[in-house]
């Protein structure tokens, strides 16, 4: 029961503590809000309900106004519309339908105007309020699907045009007020329509403009930003030949047999908090990650853009990665948790590239890939072991120890050497 009761409070947020009009304002914006609704949601509901609350009062003003000069059938239109519109919200509020005051919400400011120049007697005498309705197409193209906002428009325009004899017919002597105040109402009506869409358009370009900011956001988290610019002027397949550059693999040490005595929820906790290390060394080094593999930590140098120390660089990180396990990953007690990673660094020329049309991956290929994963394969625990093409590059650097033949698969016997450590 305590769960269904705080899904019920949450339907109608509470004013907040503190500043009065402007808990008030993002309580009122709440109407209808769901738990479960996405931001984008969130915004389009916020959106709609203040577009709603903001007309009320012009409804209320229009009806006074109409009044005061006379009109009192022409009064009850603007007065009905407000009295509607409190009760759509309150339902709305309970009920959390969105559809249901888009639709009710669109139909009455689309018919609305429309009875109310009938009333008065034509477009002039009514100082052109049938502008109003044109809302109800500009709700429909924002808070629906675009494609159904041209019924709304045809709406819009049968109404212009049946209204014109409708209203002649029924009323043939016009709305007798003032000359000033029919001048009055229409500049009136001219510019709460222009606020009200200007208002619309530009609080859906901002939603539209951060919902591209958090597209682009996370189009840089999966990929180099010199890619992903590429790959939204050029939607096709990216490939480049990279003359020069350095790979790193790193992988956690008996990691399979750890796993198996640890809760899913550990086993994924410990990996993303070690790599959560990893992606903060690779861009502090100012290196790219390339990808993980279960718990291998993929990561290159002089991709996308060249370097000339992509070796060193690496081999720095390297260094880096073989203390933050060993350090990083505290237990409660405070003590290390005493990981160790094989890590295997190759260089020379590799194919860089996204392929495919669907969860774009930034990816290397060819043999400098394939040996510094044997590298790491064929290493020892807590060593970063490098190929000939790597210790020609950084021998000048960091002292190395020579590691003699090594037998990989596909290659033979190849050169090997371990680097143990920063020349002073």
């Amino acid at each position: 029961m305590p769960h269904v009761q705080q899904h019920q409070s949450a339907r109608v947020p509470a004013p907040a503590e503190g500043r009065p009009l402007e808990s008030l304002v993002v309580w009122v914006l709440g109407l209808g809000a769901d738990p479960d609704d996405s931001q984008d949601e969130r915004a389009q509901k916020a959106l709609l309900v203040g577009v709603v609350v903001g007309v009320l009062p012009t409804g209320i003003l229009w009806g006074a106004m109409y009044w005061a000069l006379g009109e009192h059938a022409a009064a009850l239109f603007p007065w009905c519309y407000t009295i509607l519109s409190i009760a759509c919200l309150a339902i709305y509020a309970r009920t959390r339908s969105f559809t249901l005051l888009r639709d009710t919400e669109l139909t009455m400011i689309l018919v609305t105007p429309a009875l109310l120049q009938v009333s008065l007697g034509g477009l002039i005498a009514s100082s052109g309020v049938i502008l109003w309705s044109f809302l109800a197409p500009l709700g429909a193209a924002v808070f629906d699907r675009p494609e159904r906002a041209w019924k709304w428009y045809a709406g819009f325009v049968a109404l212009i045009v049946g209204t014109i004899p409708l209203a002649e017919l029924l009323r043939p002597d016009e709305a007798d007020m003032p000359y000033w105040a029919v001048m009055a109402f229409a500049a009136l009506n001219i510019a709460a329509v222009s606020v009200v869409t200007f208002s619309v358009v530009l609080a859906f370009l901002r939603q539209r403009e951060i919902a591209r900011n958090r597209v682009e956001a996370l189009l840089l988290d999966i990929l180099p930003a010199e890619i992903a610019q590429r790959l939204q002027v050029e939607p096709q397949t990216i490939a480049d030949d990279i003359e020069e550059a350095s790979v790193l693999f790193a992988d956690v040490v008996d990691f399979t047999p750890l796993a198996s005595e640890l809760h899913a929820r550990d086993v994924v906790g410990l990996l993303d908090e070690l790599f959560t290390s990893f992606d903060e060394l690779a861009d502090r080094y100012g290196v790219e990650k390339i990808k993980t593999i279960g718990d291998c930590y993929m990561v290159a140098a002089g991709v996308p853009r060249p370097r000339a120390d992509h070796a060193q660089v690496l081999v720095s990180m390297g260094f880096d990665m073989l203390d933050c396990a060993k350090a990083c990953l505290t237990g409660e007690d405070g003590e290390g948790k005493g990981l160790q990673l094989r890590i295997g660094i190759s260089s020379g020329p590799v194919v860089a590239g996204v392929i495919g049309r669907r969860r774009f991956l930034y990816d290397l290929w060819g043999d400098t890939v394939n040996m510094a994963s044997r590298m790491e394969s064929h290493g020892a625990p807590g060593s970063i072991q490098v190929t000939r093409a790597t210790w020609e590059l950084v021998r000048d650097e960091f002292e190395t120890e020579p590691r003699g033949l090594v037998e990989v698969k596909g290659k033979g016997e190849v050169e090997a050497w371990y680097v143990v450590a920063a020349r002073a």
